[in-house]
């Protein structure tokens, strides 16, 4: 029984950094917020369905964060735009894959 409940409060938590990343859109912070709650409970889901979930999370902020930098530094050619585009579909398709299949009780595939 505490084990299913850890399970649960775990999926709680994955919520909440889904909600942040989402929200990062606006309020750009808390997608880095979003991440320091994945590397906090990160211990809390070894050996669950949901490790799954917390590394897509930590992957989806790390390759966001780089293809945003690479944008950035290339948007004086032009490139940097297309880039920063690319990234923000990829972001989104990233959050809602997750949640979606948090949502139904899956694992990410990694």
């Amino acid at each position: 029984m505490p084990n299913e409940i850890v399970t649960t409060q775990s999926k709680t938590v994955a919520t909440i950094v889904y909600a942040l990343q989402a929200a990062s859109f606006f309020l750009g912070i808390t997608l880095i917020i979003a991440v320091i709650v994945n590397y906090v409970k990160n211990n809390d889901v070894k050996g669950t369905w949901l490790e799954s979930h917390f590394r897509w999370q930590i992957r989806t902020f790390w390759f966001s964060l780089l293809w945003g930098a690479v944008g950035f530094i290339t948007i004086f050619i032009g490139v940097g735009y297309l880039i920063l585009i690319a990234n923000t579909i990829w972001l989104i398709y990233r959050i809602v894959k997750g949640w979606l299949r948090l949502n139904d009780g899956l694992q990410m595939y990694l």
